[in-house]
Formats: structure tokens, C-alpha cells, sequence
């Protein structure tokens, strides 16, 4: 072996080993880290494939197992991302008009503890004028900042804390029956309740912001999957409108994110629009959608939009639903989970050890 095919062959294994690992069930943080950046994955294993096919004779057949590796590899994370392109089908009707009495606006914006840029928010939620606003990060300090929207939005849930977990809901909107819950861990909150819509209609939302797999964080992903599989089993969208967002510390195409669609039936719509990556605003390179925002099948969208930069490492995102029950049983809905991912649900639920049932 010449060195172009032994520094091609080592290359080509190295951008193999993030889609083994996306294969497994490991919960590891550092296997589940490989769940992220699945678009940067498929474009180094498409340079693999391509030094290659231009250094290898093909006089090997081991030459053909490394194309068919790296081929089968490309497909998978492509195959993962693909219905976060512009080329797939929408899952969520556009809605043209802008009837405000049916429509409710959510921006959810991370805004990163240590940053002091308060004018910023304050800039972006001036220009969008949504009728709901989720801030995740918020200490005191933000608290304190933020203090001058209260007189707009007169509907408040303050959660201030100083762990990175701090969670801050204000609303234009009635909220109803608002409560908070620390589902795995004591140190992370979550908001649950309804909003009425001008119309009258009440519709239930959850505000979660779980802990990331990570080596400063979480050494596995099973609190955080833990979390979202709860929230997502004890939906039900045929019984009332629901809205889920905030930052959920894990991508749109995970297998957990995917599995928390299939078992609640939201809608995510992203779908067939593009990714909407609001996380790392400062590496342009490593960027994916952590921050989110799912809805019942009777909603359509109006606008979804991700924000400029606060001075957090996170971009705000705004979404602009119509409510329009006429319309849930046109969009089609997630594939209903079978019997293997209800139980391997049941399973990480339950190795969550949840302190706070939702009911």
C-alpha cells in the first residue's frame, strides 16, 4: 500500500466511525454527540469518497469495500437530513392570510447566561412582536432586564436561576393553569400549561430545556431523552391544540427528537424547509438546530424565521401559526412508533428516573 491509499484508507475510517455510532443505542455522550452534526459528517465522508476514487486502482478488493462503506455511509446521513432540505415535502400547510384572531406567535431565544447584550432581545422581540416569549439562560440580572416587557405582556412565569437552567415565559395571551415541573432533575425546570388564543380556543404548552449529552454537562443522553419521551407521552393532539418548545438540546433528526414526534404526533415545521440551525453562532461550520418548536396537526404556518444574533451562542427562532382545525386531517402525520421503540421509550423513561409525573 502506497502512502495516497494508506492516508485515503485511514481517512475514509476515521468518517466511518460517526456513522457506526449513529447505528448503536449507546447513550454515551460522546456517541450521541455524533447525532449532531450530521450534514458536516455526510460532506467529509463525500471527500473521502471522492480522494478514493482517485487514489485506489480498484486492483484490491478491499478497495471496493471502502467505496461501498463510504458510499452506504453518505446515503444513511444523507437519508437523515433530507427531510430538513428545501427538496422534501412540507409536513405544515403555509397559511397566506393572517387572521390575528386564530394566530399565536412563540419566539424562543437561549440567550446565554454571561451575556449582557439585553438590548438585543429586547430588539429582535420589538421588530417580531410575538404574542409569546420563552427565554432560557435567564438569571436575575436577565430577569431584571426584562422587566420592561411586562407592561405588553402582562402574563408572566419566572424561573430564575443561575445553573444555566433559569427559564422566563411571558405572554400577551391568558395563561391557565400554569405549573412547573422539575421532571428528571431538580435543577432543570419546565413550564407546563394552556394559553387562549384570541378566538377563545386553549391550547396546552410545554417550555423544556433539558441537559445536553456532554463531557461538562451529562455523560449520557438518558435524562435528556428521558425528558422529551415523557412530555412526548403524555400528548395527545386528537383531544386539544398543543405546542412544544424551547431548547431541547438535541437535533431535529435524532433518533430521540424523531421518536418524540412518532409517540406525541406534533408536526415540525422545519419539514421540507430548510434546517433553521440556531446553535453555534459563532463557528459557522458547526452549526445545527437545537432550539424548537412543535405543534398539533391543526395548526399551519404562517412564518417561521430564525433571528440575528443576540450575543448568545444561540439564535432566537420565531413561529407564526394559524390555528385551523380544518387542516389536521390533511397534513400527514409522524409514522406511529412500533412496538421496539415503545418499549426502548418505556425503558429510557423510566432509567430517567422522572421525579415530577406528568399527567
Amino acid at each position: 500500500m502506497n502512502s495516497p491509499e494508506l492516508i485515503a484508507t485511514i481517512f475514509s475510517a476515521i468518517t466511518l466511525i460517526p456513522t457506526l455510532a449513529s447505528l448503536t443505542k449507546f447513550d454515551q455522550w460522546w456517541v450521541r454527540g455524533f447525532d449532531f452534526p450530521r450534514l458536516q459528517i455526510s460532506f467529509l465522508v463525500l471527500l473521502a469518497l471522492i480522494a478514493c476514487f482517485f487514489i485506489y486502482d480498484f486492483s484490491s478488493t478491499w478497495h471496493f469495500l471502502v467505496i461501498f462503506l463510504l458510499a452506504g455511509s453518505f446515503i444513511y446521513q444523507g437519508l437523515k437530513i433530507y427531510p430538513y432540505t428545501i427538496l422534501a415535502k412540507k409536513q405544515v400547510f403555509k397559511f397566506v392570510e393572517n387572521n390575528r384572531e386564530n394566530c399565536i406567535s412563540v419566539l424562543v431565544s437561549n440567550v446565554l447566561t454571561t451575556n449582557t447584550k439585553y438590548h438585543r432581545l429586547l430588539k429582535r422581540i420589538e421588530d417580531k412582536d410575538p404574542d409569546i416569549i420563552l427565554t432560557l439562560e435567564t438569571d436575575l440580572k436577565w430577569e431584571k432586564e426584562l422587566a420592561v416587557l411586562e407592561s405588553e405582556y402582562p402574563y408572566t412565569v419566572k424561573i430564575p436561576q443561575d445553573n444555566l437552567y433559569g427559564m422566563h415565559l411571558y405572554s400577551r395571551l391568558k395563561l391557565e393553569g400554569v405549573e412547573i415541573k422539575y421532571l428528571i432533575s431538580e435543577e432543570i425546570p419546565s413550564i407546563h400549561g394552556y394559553v387562549r388564543l384570541r378566538n377563545g380556543k386553549r391550547v396546552k404548552i410545554h417550555c423544556l430545556h433539558p441537559k445536553p449529552p456532554s463531557p461538562t454537562e451529562d455523560s449520557t443522553s438518558t435524562n435528556r431523552d428521558a425528558e422529551l419521551l415523557m412530555v412526548g407521552k403524555s400528548l395527545d393532539p386528537k383531544k386539544e391544540p398543543i405546542l412544544v418548545f424551547g431548547d431541547l438540546n438535541d437535533v431535529a433528526w435524532s433518533r430521540t427528537t424523531r421518536l418524540f414526534q412518532q409517540i406525541s404526533g406534533l408536526l415540525d415545521p422545519r419539514i421540507g424547509r430548510g434546517f433553521f440551525n440556531t446553535f453555534h453562532t459563532k463557528i459557522f461550520i458547526l452549526r445545527w438546530p437545537l432550539d424548537h418548536i412543535f405543534h398539533s396537526g391543526d395548526f399551519t404556518l404562517v412564518e417561521l424565521k430564525r433571528l440575528r444574533n443576540i450575543g448568545s451562542d444561540h439564535f432566537p427562532i420565531f413561529v407564526k401559526l394559524n390555528y385551523e382545525p380544518r387542516a389536521e386531517p390533511a397534513q400527514e402525520k409522524p409514522e406511529a412508533p412500533n412496538e421496539e421503540e415503545q418499549q426502548w421509550t418505556d425503558e429510557k423513561i423510566e432509567k430517567g428516573h422522572p421525579i415530577d409525573r406528568l399527567v
